[in-house]
């Protein structure tokens, strides 16, 4: 139970970093370990109402390792989980690496074609999927697939995990979701594995194993594996750590509505969850009805969410505004946060947000804003250098260092940055510069150190040979009181080669204009920014973690062209 009270300390930087002040390369079975020992008793996970104590995990998660070696799982072999935020995920997640295994994140939510393309391009052996048949279908399409080397597919029962009620609700009403075992495929019931009763058998495993292969999300061509090890996936979680700075002698309590096969919810949920020996709310989506009632059940005193939750929890009605009271840190990473959506959310909750900026290649975290209030947070900046980074801002082009105040390449030194691109050798030459990773995104470094994202390379609207940036737009777009979202992209001009279109949803009940949005932004904005276009839509389209998702837009305006014989520009 959280209590309004708590006594805080210093944190003892001892168990992350070394004599030398530096940050400890460690396995992320260590921070597992240290939880399941040192805090047996607390509820490492509650899913929908069901709970699992540290101490309980730890000992699944040895029963599952063994299981899994007995299997076949040998040292460096990859194992995919296919799951939504689940108890399976948080204890393969751990078993696989504690059986010396690579665990290949696969969104569950991926075409078919999509999941067997990381199938087989990961050289994945194993899957574990649940025995919801919407999603085993996925994965035994693969199955069959050229170049696939998957030799068995693990099916997790959901009926076994949920509570009671749920559970029987499944089995009985729900009887024809699940799963149909195919002809031809090697099948084990999870069940079976964690009923092993075998030893687990030591591997030599170094913290700069690759832990995680974790596919970016393809912005050109086909998605990447990056090679985040024990080590960068660790120090990330202790670079958290010490961002906070102090520990508290109560369990924290963290709201896991991101998806964990998602590199932000990796990380800031279920490693630095378990760092802390947090307790992991976990839900498998976001359903807003199911969010609040969890909220009002089992408070939180973290949450890290995206832009779009966070505007989704501001917007609500005044009698539906959940309590976060007891919430000290809350972080919005996965996308640019808007000003006025931070400004209404904490106007609304009265929980504070502080932005923070990452990328998959790097554990994600590279910045963020300071937490709990020491300092003031930067409106509109990604804030400084998450201990132990450097951010180094460079010509796009040359890859000339530029000083402070100059527009540039963000680029990023750490312990947390990845080995590289899996069996990508030659996108891993271009993404990294005199050993800095090179993010694909435009910024600037203020006087403090603070950083502010202007926008992505890729993303850059050429107006006449003028670098016009989305993001200027839409902040702009947000300040308008109406506006719920924005999005804007390039569409082809015969005159300037490029010419801004700014898709819009409104907030519920709002009434608002083109002509009036247009006369609006031209306070705010310069006569080559401002929009050729505008499109009203009742929502914009989102990935499958809540980002408002501009390739969908871009790809929907060259499909219009090339329909109408216009070309796609």
């Amino acid at each position: 139970m959280i209590e309004a009270a708590v006594t805080s300390h210093p944190l003892d930087p001892s168990r992350i970093l070394d004599d030398a002040g530096n940050i400890r390369p460690r396995l992320l079975t260590e921070s597992f370990d240290r939880a399941a020992s040192k805090y047996p008793g607390y509820v490492a996970i509650d899913f929908l109402g069901r709970e699992w104590t540290y101490g309980e995990l730890g000992r699944e998660v040895d029963r599952v390792a063994a299981g899994l070696q007995a299997l076949g799982l040998e040292k460096d072999d990859r194992f995919g989980l296919c799951l939504p935020n689940t108890p399976y995920s948080v204890i393969l997640y751990f078993a696989v690496l504690r059986a010396g295994g690579i665990v290949v994140q696969l969104n569950p939510l991926y075409s078919e074609s999509e999941v067997e393309f990381l199938i087989t391009d990961s050289g994945a052996k194993m899957v574990a999927v649940p025995d919801l048949e919407l999603l085993h279908a996925k994965v035994a399409h693969a199955w069959d697939a050229e170049g696939s080397a998957m030799e068995r597919i693990v099916l997790c029962s959901m009926g076994d995990v949920l509570p009671f009620w749920k559970s029987v609700g499944l089995r009985t009403l729900k009887r024809s979701n699940l799963a149909s075992k195919r002809k031809g495929v090697t099948y084990t019931d999870y069940s079976d594995i964690a009923a092993h009763k075998a030893s687990l058998r030591p591997v030599s495993q170094d913290p700069h194993d690759v832990a995680v292969l974790q596919y970016t999300g393809g912005t050109t061509g086909r998605p990447k594996g990056a090679m985040l090890t024990h080590a960068s996936l660790s120090a990330n979680s202790a670079q958290m750590l010490l961002h906070i700075g102090e520990e508290r002698d109560q369990q924290e309590r963290t709201l896991g509505v991101l998806p964990l096969f998602h590199v932000f919810a990796l990380t800031c949920v279920l490693n630095f969850g378990v760092e802390i020996a947090a307790e992991l709310v976990l839900l498998p989506r976001f359903e807003m009805d199911e969010v609040l009632k969890t909220i009002k059940r089992k408070p939180p005193t973290m949450m890290f969410g995206v832009p779009t939750i966070f505007n989704a929890l501001g917007s609500l009605p005044d009698d539906k505004v959940p309590d976060l009271s007891g919430v000290r840190t809350s972080i919005s990473g996965g996308a640019p946060l808007p000003l006025e959506v931070r400004q209404h959310y904490e106007q609304r909750t009265g929980s504070p947000v502080s932005e923070g900026y990452g990328l998959t290649e790097a554990s994600p975290i590279i910045t963020s804003n300071p937490l709990l209030g020491r300092t003031p947070v930067k409106d509109n900046s990604a804030g400084p250098a998450f201990p132990h980074t450097v951010v180094e801002i460079r010509n796009p082009e040359t890859g000339e260092l530029l000083p402070q105040g100059a527009k540039g390449e963000i680029c990023a030194r750490g312990p947390q940055l990845m080995k590289g691109y899996w069996n990508r050798d030659d996108a891993t030459e271009k993404v990294f510069i005199d050993g800095a990773l090179r993010t694909g995104d435009i910024g600037y470094l203020d006087e403090d150190g603070y950083l502010f994202i202007v926008d992505r390379i890729k993303d850059l609207i050429l107006c006449s040979g003028y670098n016009v940036y989305p993001r200027t737009i839409e902040d702009a777009a947000y300040e308008h009181p109406a506006v719920k979202e924005a999005v804007a992209i390039g569409v082809p001009d015969d005159y300037r080669g490029e010419a801004p279109k700014l898709f819009i949803a409104l907030h519920e009940g709002e009434e608002l204009d083109a002509s009036t949005l247009h006369e609006f932004l031209k306070m705010r904005l310069s006569p080559i920014e401002m929009p050729d276009s505008y499109e009203f839509r009742d929502e914009l389209p989102k990935t499958l973690v809540g980002k408002l998702e501009k390739k969908a837009l871009v790809a929907e305006e060259k499909a219009k062209r090339e329909a109408a014989g216009e070309g796609g520009g």
